[in-house]
Parts: C-alpha cells; sequence; structure tokens
C-alpha cells in the first residue's frame, strides 16, 4: 500500500489502510481485505466494464471520537436516509480491524463518484471513505485529497442471517 500525493492524513490513517470491510450481497457476505497493490482477488459485486465503484461509508464515531450506541444508531439511520433519498441502492457493511475488537455499522453503494462519496462521509464527520473498483482497494480521506491504494482480496464469509439488516 502506498499513499499518492502530498495531502494531510487523518490522524487514524494507519488503522484505515489495514481495516477490513464485511458487505452483505443479498444471501452472499463478502470480507474485503487489503493487499499488496496489484492484487485483485475474489468476487467484485458489479459487472466488469461498468467502470462503477463501491464506496463504504459510515456515520458512526464522527471525528474520530466513540459516540454512545444510541448516537450511532441514530447516525446510520440518517446516513440510510439520505443513501435512499439519492436514489442508491445501500448494502449492508461492517468496517473494522481484521480481529473484530472494533466494528462500525456501515452502507456499501455504486453510483458515487469519490468526490460525493468523500463529501458524504464529511457530512457525517468521517475522517474517511473505501472505494473498492476492480483494480484496487482505495481509502479517501474526506477532508483532504489524500488516497492511500492497495490491492484487494474478497472472501465469501459464512452465510449472512435471514432478516438480518
Amino acid at each position: 500500500m502506498h499513499a499518492i500525493g502530498a495531502p494531510a492524513t487523518p490522524r487514524n490513517w494507519d488503522l484505515y489502510r489495514t481495516a477490513v470491510v464485511d458487505i452483505r450481497f443479498g444471501d452472499r457476505a463478502v470480507r474485503i481485505a487489503p493487499r499488496p497493490p496489484g492484487t485483485a482477488e475474489g468476487f467484485f459485486p458489479v459487472p466488469d466494464g461498468s467502470g462503477a465503484a463501491v464506496h463504504v461509508i459510515t456515520a458512526w464515531n464522527p471525528r474520530g471520537r466513540t459516540a454512545s450506541d444510541d448516537a450511532n444508531a441514530r447516525a446510520h439511520r440518517v446516513l440510510l436516509d439520505e443513501v435512499r433519498h439519492r436514489g442508491l441502492t445501500p448494502w449492508p457493511a461492517v468496517g473494522g480491524d481484521a480481529s473484530g475488537t472494533h466494528r462500525e455499522e456501515s452502507v456499501a453503494v455504486t453510483g458515487l463518484s469519490d468526490a460525493a462519496a468523500r463529501d458524504l462521509g464529511r457530512r457525517f464527520g468521517q475522517d474517511a471513505v473505501f472505494s473498492w473498483t476492480p483494480d484496487a482497494w482505495r481509502v479517501l480521506a474526506c477532508e483532504s485529497g489524500a488516497v492511500a491504494v492497495s490491492g484487494w482480496a474478497a472472501s465469501v464469509r459464512a452465510p449472512a442471517r435471514a432478516g438480518a439488516e
């Protein structure tokens, strides 16, 4: 993984660069993990050639401060409403460290540009959002132009529980 450009990075940048994200696509749960640049292994949910990115955005713990469960749940509902208002279909997602010690409920969407995803993240007080394309996994800083680029591996996880949201 390497950073592109010289813009300032958020305090927790290294944690974002090593984070994993679990996304539920219908009955398939997929974990995306960063890998060395140029690596692209496993399931990618968008048809080849579409050029679409999957962006992962959270509303949890704005400004890097731990919020209460209730505050995080309210912020997540507002994020879901905003995504739906924009006509986007959210996939349930959870981002965090690989050990599962820290996890944040998130949404994954297609149909946003990187700039729009950053704007949405910034609206919810976030340091960064993720952008997943067929050839890269990128961490996009919301307040600056900083980008960390890596490869990715997506592995199918245990089937998601029926009715879980």
